[in-house]
C-alpha cells in the first residue's frame, strides 16, 4: 500500500529536492503542498499531485492533510523576510505550524517531520554543538523556527503523533526548479556569480567556518525519517549536517576548482584581506544522534557544485549582470 506524504513548501529550494527524491520511491505518493493550487504538477511527480493549502487557513489544511500518512513541513517565511517582518514570520512559521499540526492530528496523520535550522543555537555558531546544547536564537527566523520546534515536539511527547525535528545546517546544491529563489545562500551565490559575472567575490575574508550538507543528503535524511521505527525516534530531535565544518574560503576555492572542470575556466577568489587581530572559532556540528539510527552521509559535494554551476549556466547564462 502506498504511503501518502504531504510536503509543504514543495516548490521551494529544499522542498523541491526532497519531493523529487521521494517521488522516485514507488511506494510513496507525494503531494506537493502550495498556496497556488493552480500550479501544474511536474513531470517527475508520478502518482502524486499538487495540493492547495495555506498556513493561515485551517480549512485548507484539513483538506490537505486528509488521508495523509506523513506531513513533511518546510513552508516558512525565509530569513530575509523574517528580518523585515517579524510579526508575519511568527504568524506563518509559528502559528502556521500549530494550525498544520492540529489539522494533521484531526485527520489521523501518523508522522510529522519538521525542517528547522541550526540557527536556533544562536549566533555566532561556534564550538561543539549537540542536541543538548542550549538554544539561544537571536534572529526572528531562528526564533520562530524554535517556536515551531517546541510545538512539534510537544505533540510527539504527548503521543498525538510521531513528531520529528531536523535542525538543518547549510544545505547546498542545485534546486529542482528555477523558481526556487535562494541565491543569497553562499554556495548558490558563488555559483551564480561564476556564471553571470565570471567572478567569485566574497564579502568577507571567508575565515568563518560553516557546516555544509548536500541537498541529496538532506533529502535522504527525510526519506530515512519516514521509515524510522517509532522506538528509534527517541525524543524526536536530531541535528542534520555534513559532519565536517569548513571555512567559507575553502568552499569558495572548491567552487573555483569545479568552475575549471565544469565551465572550462578557473576563477580567482576575490576577498578582503583579514586583519591581523581577526580570529575565528572552530565549529563542530555533531550528528551522532541521527547516525545512531542508521543514517549515513553519502553526498558528493563536487557533484552538487557541478550541478549548481550547470543549472546556473542553463537558466541565467553568462554575462548576466546581477
Amino acid at each position: 500500500m502506498k504511503k501518502s506524504v504531504l510536503i509543504t513548501g514543495a516548490f521551494g529550494y529544499l522542498g523541491g529536492r526532497i519531493a523529487k527524491l521521494l517521488a522516485q520511491d514507488p511506494d510513496v505518493a507525494v503531494h506537493l503542498g502550495t498556496r497556488d493550487g493552480r500550479r501544474e504538477a511536474p513531470e517527475w511527480i508520478g502518482s502524486g499531485k499538487v495540493t492547495a493549502m495555506d498556513l493561515v487557513s485551517s480549512g485548507s489544511l484539513d483538506d490537505a492533510c486528509r488521508d495523509m500518512d506523513v506531513v513533511v513541513h518546510l513552508a516558512a517565511v525565509n530569513e530575509v523576510e523574517s528580518a523585515s517582518d517579524p510579526r508575519r514570520a511568527l504568524e506563518v512559521n509559528g502559528l502556521g505550524t500549530l494550525r498544520l499540526l492540529e489539522a494533521a492530528q484531526r485527520n489521523g496523520v501518523g508522522r510529522f517531520v519538521y525542517l528547522s535550522t541550526i540557527h536556533v543555537y544562536g549566533s555566532p555558531l561556534a564550538g561543539v554543538i549537540t542536541e543538548r546544547t542550549l538554544p539561544r536564537p537571536r534572529h526572528p527566523y531562528a526564533i520562530t523556527h524554535r517556536v515551531a520546534e517546541d510545538l512539534v515536539l510537544a505533540s510527539h511527547d504527548t503521543g498525538k503523533l510521531t513528531g520529528i525535528v531536523l535542525r538543518l545546517s547549510n544545505g547546498f546544491g542545485a534546486p529542482a526548479s528555477p523558481e526556487a529563489d535562494r541565491w543569497t545562500l553562499v554556495v548558490n551565490d558563488l555559483c551564480r556569480q561564476a556564471v553571470t559575472t565570471e567572478r567569485l567575490v566574497l564579502k568577507t575574508p571567508g575565515l568563518q567556518r560553516r557546516d555544509f550538507i548536500t541537498l541529496n543528503d538532506v533529502a535522504r535524511a527525510v526519506s530515512h525519517m519516514l521509515e524510522l521505527e517509532p522506538d528509534m525516534c527517541g525524543d524526536g530531535l536530531f541535528n542534520l549536517g555534513g559532519d565536517d565544518a569548513v571555512s567559507i574560503l575553502d568552499m569558495a576555492n572548491l567552487i573555483a576548482a569545479r568552475c575549471e572542470t565544469t565551465l572550462g575556466s578557473r576563477l580567482p577568489v576575490e576577498r578582503p584581506e583579514p586583519v591581523a587581530s581577526e580570529t575565528v572559532e572552530d565549529l563542530e556540528y555533531r550528528i551522532d544522534k541521527i547516525k545512531s539510527t542508521g543514517f549515513t552521509l553519502t553526498g558528493d559535494a563536487e557533484g552538487e557544485i557541478d550541478a549548481t554551476l550547470r543549472f546556473c549556466a542553463e537558466y541565467f547564462g553568462r554575462g548576466e549582470k546581477r
